[in-house]
């Protein structure tokens, strides 16, 4: 993605479909109605809110955008409500009616800061692996029960893996079927007690929830029968 520094010349931008794009634009009951001019870019740090084909309006800074792919990215507040956090959108311009650059941006933007590739390939690789170790559970035919408590040990220790139904901690521990606390196999010792008291309490915090949760469903019953 190429981050732009050129200021956009004009107040209100579009994009224009390309056959292709439009057709299916048009399957989808999208019908932009505004096209930009050749050379347009959107400065680094402007505010600028786009209305899609489908009449959503989205609204944010610009942190990148690249010309040839007509690729807008934006920084929003986070859904999540968290200050220091925020959402990025990836605004694809062929489904885009219409762009209001709401607050130019004119000054070079700061230099960009340094990326930690290797960490976040690492983290990358760290996801797939967790992706593809559900997805195992699941075609081995794993209880739920046991894709939860598998998950609640892999938080803890990186070292869980599946073998057939079977839970394998660190090589050395084994939990298999119906993955309760006598469930749990190994050599005596430090990470046997370990494992053990993670099961412990991973199906007593269950069980808490499970109360309230009928506790919760119960309550409208108890109010309707008081007022009643």
């Amino acid at each position: 993605v190429r981050l732009v520094r050129r200021v956009a010349s004009r107040r209100s931008l579009g994009a224009r479909l390309s056959p292709a794009a439009a057709a299916a634009a048009a399957g989808r009951g999208c019908s932009p109605k505004m096209a930009a001019p050749p050379g347009e870019y959107f400065s680094v740090g402007s505010q600028v809110s786009c209305r899609t084909c489908q009449e959503q309006r989205l609204q944010g800074e610009v942190v990148a955008f690249d010309y040839q792919s007509k690729m807008l990215a934006l920084k929003c507040p986070s859904s999540s409500g968290k200050p220091n956090h925020a959402d990025i959108l990836l605004i694809n311009l062929q489904y885009v009616s219409e762009v209001e650059i709401i607050n130019d941006r004119t000054e070079t933007p700061p230099p960009l800061a340094s990326l930690n590739v290797s960490k976040l390939a690492s983290k990358a690789r760290t996801e797939k692996e967790e992706k593809l170790s559900q997805a195992y559970a699941i075609s081995a035919g794993v209880s739920l029960e046991g894709q939860q408590l598998f998950q609640t040990i892999h938080k803890t220790i990186k070292d869980c893996k599946w073998q057939e139904k079977n839970i394998v901690v660190m090589e050395e521990v084994v939990i298999t079927p119906p993955y309760q606390v006598e469930n749990c196999k190994g050599k005596e010792g430090s990470a046997l007690s370990h494992v053990r008291k993670i099961v412990e309490k991973h199906f007593r915090d269950v069980e808490s929830q499970k109360i309230l949760q009928r506790s919760q469903a119960q309550q409208p019953q108890k109010e309707a029968a008081l007022s009643s």
